[in-house]
């Protein structure tokens, strides 16, 4: 995280790439069958867009334990999106090659999530 501030939460590179797989979960849940609509596509999107939402929710906050905890509801949303793309995947609603190109994006937001977390900790528990 840098030093210098966003000027609005669609600035931070986190929140970019995390909304890039919101838009990609909504195209391809879009071909899960019509059964699915109200079970796991519903969860995937839900889980998907929590990413987003509270990192733009921490962003606003002025307390730094406040931006962690919501930075860190987004690390476990991204972990639940995470379960249901692999459920997903072993149902064969997405191919193998979609799903890696999904796995590449969740590393990607992983370390970027735990390095904006860490920098926010380190701010709240200095080292002596």
């Amino acid at each position: 995280m840098r030093n210098e501030k966003a000027q609005s939460f669609q600035s931070l590179i986190v929140w970019q790439k995390g909304h890039q797989l919101v838009l990609d979960i909504y195209r391809i849940t879009k071909n899960f069958p019509d059964d699915e609509k109200f079970g796991i596509v519903s969860q995937l999107r839900r889980a998907a867009i929590s990413i987003t939402a509270n990192i733009a929710e921490g962003y606003r906050k002025f307390g730094k334990r406040d931006k962690l905890r919501f930075f860190n509801i987004s690390q476990g949303s991204l972990s639940e999106t995470e379960n249901y793309l692999i459920l997903s995947r072993d149902l064969h609603y997405i191919s193998e090659n979609d799903y890696r190109q999904f796995e590449s994006q969740f590393t990607e937001l992983e370390k970027l999530l735990n390095s904006y977390c860490s920098k926010i900790s380190d701010d709240i528990f200095p080292e002596s």
